[in-house]
This record gives structure tokens, C-alpha cells and sequence, in this order.
């Protein structure tokens, strides 16, 4: 059994009563994280863009409506030949 499984069939048997401490123990584990903090906190980036963000912005709506982009997986098995 996995530890995710096992935390669901702990989970699962809770009481009624446990389950909103519980629910806040592991929204406090998950926003342990540094990273995640740092970027909830991080300000809204409300910089003007340039004329060349603008055209680079314009270049990639127009890519992705006719269908000039690739996922990941598309590019890497083009490049390592991989299925």
C-alpha cells in the first residue's frame, strides 16, 4: 500500500468531528513550502510591456490559432526521437 493510500483509508475513517483540525494540519503541511509562499506573497507584475513584448505577445496568439505550437512530449520526441 502506498503512503497516499494509506493516509486515504486514515482519512476515510476519521470521525465526523476530526475531520476540520485534520482538513487544517495538511493545508498547514502544504503551505509549509517556501516556494509556494513566495509566490502567493509575490506582487502582481503591472509593468507596461514594451513594443517588443507587445509584438512577441501578438506573434504567440497567433502561433497558438493556427496551430504553430507543440506540447513537450511533441518536441522532445521529435528531438531524441522517442516514442
Amino acid at each position: 500500500m502506498t503512503d497516499r493510500e494509506h493516509l486515504h483509508q486514515l482519512v476515510e475513517a476519521l470521525p465526523e468531528d476530526d475531520l476540520a483540525p485534520a482538513v487544517r494540519l495538511l493545508e498547514s503541511l502544504r503551505d509549509a513550502d517556501p516556494v509556494l509562499q513566495a509566490l502567493e506573497r509575490a506582487p502582481l507584475d503591472d509593468e507596461p510591456l514594451s513594443p517588443q513584448d507587445a509584438r512577441a505577445l501578438e506573434e504567440a496568439l497567433e502561433d497558438r490559432a493556427q496551430g504553430r505550437i507543440f506540447s513537450h512530449e511533441e518536441v522532445r520526441r521529435s528531438l531524441l526521437g522517442k516514442a
